[in-house]
């Protein structure tokens, strides 16, 4: 029995970005997935009920849930703040956080921050102790979810950090990302990964962002072509471009934390190689970090502690590593979708996967 390929295809069977020919710079890592990096780990708990309930939880452990306890370098950017990403301030004070990362939709924020500290309490009460500033974020998914009835709950959000494995990521309208659109078609949750000098970097999105008309894919508007079946058009909740996203970047690179910080704000090129410029009614949050130097960060009984870290001459490739990722990502979220239909009717439509390999290949654009 053949083993399918991971580049090309879901842990669900669904297709990959790379499975349509569309080419990407760069690298991949054995998953192509934010998990290549050595002890990243990602959960979901998805929520489809009825007509009315598409959301859930993504959880992301930086370095697995053993590991809790010894805090990461990490660095945050926001590229537009009409959005939430908590534990920032001590991310921007310290250059560092600790434990699980939640990512949910708008209205659950803070029910995935209650989750977090419940999850913790309970699996490593020594460090829940004294106090938590956990990383919990979020997207819009009011347009297909009924996102005021409050369907996550703090045990959805345990659930999903317990959930939490390595290998492939599954994408696609799966955890937080279950209700959430991009360019005005079906979006979600989407990963990539390159090596970069005998380290990863790997990016994990929310997708739920952009304006049909900015939609380009490798380097080719498609907007315009794709313009036809869009029921999101006249949508007076969700103006064209709003909804959010949420990027996380992972390394095992050992990074300082302003590192970390000019990786994540190098997800906005990312993005933008996807066409979108950046909406007002966006929420833009990038939060990168570095699963090197364990220990360093961690309290003791030492008057000192060291870093290793690479020459901040020597970042070009992290960075062009980060753009290309984040690039990838985005159109797996699109490619790895179905149609989905949710509250008051609302329909969002998949990606039209054969549309888009025609224009590319009129175009001269497939590998």
């Amino acid at each position: 029995m053949t083993t399918p390929d991971p580049h090309l295809t879901t842990p669900g069977g669904k297709p990959r970005a790379r499975a349509l020919g569309i080419p990407f710079g760069g690298r991949p890592g054995r998953w192509n997935a934010i998990t290549d990096v050595r002890g990243v780990e990602v959960g979901y708990v998805t929520l489809i009920e009825g007509s009315f309930v598409r959301t859930g939880v993504t959880a992301i452990h930086p370095r697995g849930p053993e590991k809790t306890g010894d805090p990461v370098a990490a660095g945050f950017h926001s590229q537009n703040g009409n959005g939430e990403m908590t534990g920032v301030s001590w991310i921007n004070e310290s250059g560092t956080f600790d434990g699980p990362v939640a990512i949910t939709n708008t209205h659950a924020v803070g029910v995935a921050h209650a989750g977090i500290i419940a999850w913790t309490v309970t699996h490593h009460p020594v460090v829940a102790e004294v106090w938590l500033l956990p990383v919990a974020a979020e997207t819009w998914d009011g347009y297909l979810n009924d996102i005021n009835r409050h369907h996550v709950t703090e045990q959805h959000v345990v659930t999903a950090i317990e959930a939490a494995r390595p290998g492939p990521v599954e994408e696609g309208s799966v955890g937080g990302g279950t209700g959430m659109t991009c360019y005005q078609f079906k979006g979600g949750s989407g990963t990539a990964s390159r090596l970069v000098d005998g380290y990863t970097v790997g990016v994990f999105v929310q997708a739920n962002f952009g304006a049909r008309r900015e939609l380009v894919l490798a380097g080719v508007p498609l907007g315009d072509a794709l313009a036809d079946d869009n029921p999101m058009a006249d949508s007076r909740l969700a103006p064209p471009g709003s909804g959010s996203v949420i990027a996380v970047v992972a390394t095992d690179a050992p990074l300082f934390p302003h590192q970390c910080q000019a990786l994540a704000r190098r997800v906005t090129a990312g993005l933008a190689r996807t066409g979108t410029s950046g909406s007002h009614f966006s929420g833009d949050l990038f939060l990168a970090f570095s699963t090197a130097n364990p220990g360093a960060f961690r309290p003791g009984e030492a008057a000192m502690s060291r870093l290793d870290f690479v020459p901040w001459e020597r970042l070009d490739p992290y960075y062009e590593a980060v753009v290309q990722a984040t690039e990838e990502a985005v159109v797996n979220a699109l490619v790895a979708n179905e149609d989905m239909t949710g509250r008051d009717g609302h329909r969002t439509p998949a990606l039209p996967r054969d549309r888009v390999t025609g224009l590319l290949a009129a175009a001269d654009r497939l590998r």
